[in-house]
This record gives C-alpha cells, sequence and structure tokens, in this order.
C-alpha cells in the first residue's frame, strides 16, 4: 500500500499531508530490544559502543547501560534502533 501511496504521491495525485498520514499508519510498531540483541546488533555493524553512540545521538555510557540490562531504551532511542535493525546504518546517514 505504501508503495502505491508513493507512486501516487510522485504523481501528484496524493499531496504532501496525506502522504505523511499514510506514511503514519504504514508504520510498523516498535519492538523491544534485548540487551544482548543491542549488543549483537552493534557488533553485527562492526562498531564501537563510541561510534554507535555518536550513530545514536547518545551517550557511550547509555549504549553500554543498554548492553548490560542496567538501562533500556525507550521512545526515539528504541525506534531509532529499530529502524537500524530492520534497515542497517545507512538509514540514519
Amino acid at each position: 500500500m505504501l508503495e502505491t501511496a508513493e507512486g501516487l504521491h510522485q504523481s501528484d495525485l496524493i499531496d504532501k499531508r496525506r502522504m505523511l498520514e499514510i506514511q503514519a499508519l504504514c508504520q510498523s510498531a516498535v519492538e523491544p530490544i534485548s540487551p544482548n540483541d543491542i549488543k549483537a546488533l552493534r557488533e553485527s555493524l562492526n562498531v564501537s559502543q563510541s561510534v554507535f553512540a555518536v550513530l545514536l545521538n547518545t551517550s557511550i555510557s547509555t549504549v553500554q547501560k543498554w548492553e548490560i540490562g542496567d538501562r533500556h531504551p525507550s521512545g526515539l532511542s528504541l525506534k531509532l534502533l529499530n529502524i537500524v535493525k530492520r534497515h542497517g546504518m545507512s538509514a540514519l546517514a
């Protein structure tokens, strides 16, 4: 459905406001991510905790706490982690 709407938007058959509404409706739910999954995700991307923190706009200590389970990502951080999990770091570049 989203691809069809994008085609209609590119053809100027759907305005920007309507396209944003459709995109919001098509967004998938944000799934919680375990500490082990966060560490595995970072390692699969071959980046250090400091690089991962910069890319997610958070601190190194926050990434460390996520990975050992002292803190759990929520809100925007959890959303960014889900995006990176699905689309890789290029989605944030």
